[in-house]
């Protein structure tokens, strides 16, 4: 790719973001399949609802606040405060007065809204998007896009028969550096690429020993449950540590680590699920009510045409001081002619044979407005959602089958075309999960 410094930012914006459509692989999902789901290519605005407005919710906001083609309908959310202050943030930033609701289904009952950008707890991204596109709306959901694996596979028949747009907030998809890495590697500048890893090594805090407790009175503590089972609320869930615990997340592999195996995958050249796993994990530092790792190694075996296999490796230390190989979080692949090393926030180093420094590749800031105008550029004109929802269900899955691993403790053989594990109805059934009686259930 040709050095973005040499460029005008328009140009080459436009040259990375074709170059990510083509990188992106199978399986995308086109708006302009169905001219009724598709919004004017001109001037007119996209009637836009926010749901979720949390922490990435808040981040989506402003960003999204900067586009002048956007009519900002509703915000969303079970916390009145979080909803309020999103409201206002957009009044403020835009002049623009939408309406606030608790309750999802009032959002999902406008016909005028054209699409929702959930920000969501991961419990709810599933239910939320397959409700919204099950009313013809387009939906830009926030990583990983599913609690379960099952979930995943929902979400894709929603899009398919609906024919929306399903966008998955991995936005390092639409991020010149790192296509550019992807790019590299598709050239054959370390070889054929065998094995691919990434990590999450960073420092998390210790969350406590807490009671149950009575849910402040901003959040309606029923609609922030949603289909889940009931559980007493913990002041650990709710604003910020749900992710932490088995009935809400899917742990750091699902939180900041999918961002990075989405990238190995991506960079090691498979779009299919894995046939073997194996992995170790458990809590190592941490003494609290966390239930998923802090310490987790986990290696996918992925058998290729031709006969061959790959690798791919994901390891993860929540309590680590340390980076790794210069990254807190990075990705690496090896290949029979060299490897690269880095990751998205500093960016890449090629070696050749003997460790040859051959190539570095600065980062240019990860592109979350790139991500959102691939969005709503697909809505208007068809095209390729860079981390459309077919594709992030290869690498939110892996979330979830390395976490089945640890938690059973033993190497596990998947079925990747019936997506069960196979001669295993004890794992197979940590393919899904349990959900109380409740409108936004997924029909499954």
């Amino acid at each position: 790719m040709t050095n973005p410094t040499h460029l005008p930012r328009r140009r080459f914006l436009q040259t990375t973001l074709t170059s990510a459509a083509a990188l992106a692989g199978p399986g995308f999902l086109r708006a302009a399949d169905d001219p009724k789901r598709k919004a004017p290519a001109g001037s007119e605005k996209i009637n836009l609802a926010f749901i979720g407005p949390g922490g990435m919710g808040m981040n989506h906001v402003r960003t999204m606040a900067r586009r002048p083609d956007i009519n900002f309908s509703w915000v969303c959310d079970a916390d009145s405060t979080r909803a309020a202050t999103a409201a206002k943030t957009l009044q403020e930033l835009t002049g623009q007065t939408p309406r606030i609701a608790s309750d999802l289904r009032r959002v999902l009952e406008d016909r005028q809204v054209q699409a929702v950008l959930m920000a969501t707890p991961d419990h709810w991204h599933a239910p939320g998007a397959i409700l919204a596109a099950d009313t013809g709306k387009h939906v830009y959901v926030e990583k990983p896009c599913s609690h379960n694996l099952r979930e995943g596979r929902l979400m894709i028949e929603a899009a398919r028969r609906n024919k929306v747009v399903m966008q998955v907030g991995t936005q390092s998809r639409s991020t010149s550096h790192v296509v550019a890495i992807v790019e590299k590697l598709r050239s054959g500048i370390i070889g054929d690429v065998l094995v691919g890893k990434a990590w999450n090594s960073q420092l998390r805090r210790n969350q406590g020993h807490r009671p149950d407790s009575a849910p402040p009175p901003n959040l309606d503590f029923d609609l922030w449950l949603g289909p889940v089972p009931v559980v007493p609320f913990k002041t650990t869930y709710h604003p910020a540590h749900w992710r932490w615990f088995f009935h809400f997340g899917a742990g750091d592999f699902g939180n900041d680590g999918v961002h990075d195996i989405d990238i190995a995958r991506w960079g090691l050249g498979v779009e299919q699920h894995p046939n073997r796993i194996i992995a170790q994990g458990g809590k190592l530092f941490f003494d609290d009510d966390q239930e998923w790792p802090d310490t987790m190694y986990c290696s996918f075996t992925y058998d290729v045409p031709g006969g061959r296999k790959k690798q791919l490796i994901y390891e993860q230390r929540d309590w680590s001081p340390y980076v790794q190989e210069g990254h807190e979080n990075g990705c690496a692949w090896y290949g029979t002619e060299g490897m690269i090393v880095g990751g998205k926030a500093r960016g890449w180093q090629v070696f050749g044979p003997k460790n040859k420094l051959i190539a570095d590749l600065p980062a240019t800031g990860v592109d979350l407005a790139a991500h959102h105008e691939n969005f709503l550029s697909c809505i208007r004109q068809g095209g390729q959602a860079h981390a459309g929802i077919e594709i992030n269900h290869l690498s939110t899955s892996l979330c979830h089958l390395g976490n089945i691993a640890a938690r059973t403790e033993r190497a596990l053989v998947f079925d990747p075309t019936q997506e069960l594990f196979a001669g295993d109805p004890g794992a197979t059934k940590m393919l899904r999960r349990e959900y109380r009686t409740h409108w936004a259930t997924p029909k499954a």
